[in-house]
């Protein structure tokens, strides 16, 4: 498994097009982190918003 995974980083490495395979990957990589980033902080702002509706529906904050 080792000599099959060295041939195919080998390969990788001398084409240029899957150079390009793994720059593009990457940026995919890089996207999906940043959207995961994103996504997340998000969701904190949206149960934010939850809790200050169901507070000010049950009282708690009083009038708007």
């Amino acid at each position: 498994m080792k000599k099959f995974a060295k041939r195919i980083f080998q390969i990788l490495w001398q084409e240029e097009r899957a150079q390009d395979l793994v720059e593009y990957a990457l940026l995919v990589v890089l996207i999906g982190l940043g959207a995961i980033a994103a996504i997340n902080y998000l969701a904190g702002a949206i149960w934010f918003a939850f809790v200050v509706a169901a507070a000010r529906l049950t009282g708690y904050l009083g009038p708007v």
